[in-house]
């Protein structure tokens, strides 16, 4: 099954039901990026304002925790409306522990590396995990190219996944995701992707959902 969730860090934050209304016809989730301006040099949301949107959207949220000291603060960040919280393995004291906490919320739990984390520490997490996130970008500014130097990791993260047989634990690619580079990702072992400027800057964000879903869900 092919996940297409929407970034809104390229949206109006002026207008966000408004702008997410434009892709709930097409998109699975909205992906929200929350940013601290400690762990990555940004700020978005506090976790006030991010119960807020997450409280207001029609589409389940994905909710990405960009956000330094975050084993004491998943549940600040947790809303009734979201269906799984990502925090950066980065950013943890004790992961698994974390992670625990996530699911403990009722969300499924998601963990993400950087680009030059390496994709062995998530395999001895992998029980406590339901969404693997490899950044295909430097996390913190949305509009980067992506990576595709880093797909050897998402290879490795699918053949952990085959072998161990966790067919409900997804694989998401954050960053850089286009029409030209989905199939990329997909044919690496990608199964749930992150698009925030390919949607937005187009003129039918809808349209695009669905014509990445189409790419990534025809290819190899």
């Amino acid at each position: 099954m092919i996940r297409i969730c929407p970034s809104i860090l390229n949206a109006n934050f002026d207008n966000l039901p408004g702008e997410i209304s434009r892709v709930a016809s097409s998109a699975d989730f909205i992906h929200l990026d929350v940013m601290d301006n400690v762990f990555v040099p940004n700020f978005t949301f506090t976790p006030e304002r991010t119960r807020e949107i997450v409280q207001s959207s029609i589409l389940p949220v994905d909710v990405h925790l960009m956000v330094a000291e975050v084993d004491s603060k998943v549940a600040d960040y947790s809303s009734e409306n979201a269906a799984s919280i990502t925090v950066h393995y980065e950013a943890c004291a004790d992961p698994r522990q974390t992670l625990r906490d996530i699911r403990s919320l009722g969300k499924r739990s998601g963990l993400a590396i950087r680009p030059a984390t390496p994709i062995e520490v998530v395999e001895e997490l992998l029980e406590s995990i339901d969404m693997i996130v490899v950044m295909t970008v430097e996390p913190g500014f949305g509009g980067q190219s992506f990576m595709e130097s880093l797909m050897p990791k998402v290879e490795k993260a699918r053949n952990y996944l085959d072998q161990k047989k966790l067919d409900d634990v997804w694989l998401q690619i954050d960053g850089g995701i286009s029409l030209k580079t989905i199939e990329i990702a997909r044919q690496a072992g990608a199964d749930t992707f992150v698009a925030g400027s390919a949607v937005y800057e187009s003129k039918d964000p809808a349209e695009m959902v669905r014509k990445l879903r189409f790419l990534a869900s025809n290819c190899g």
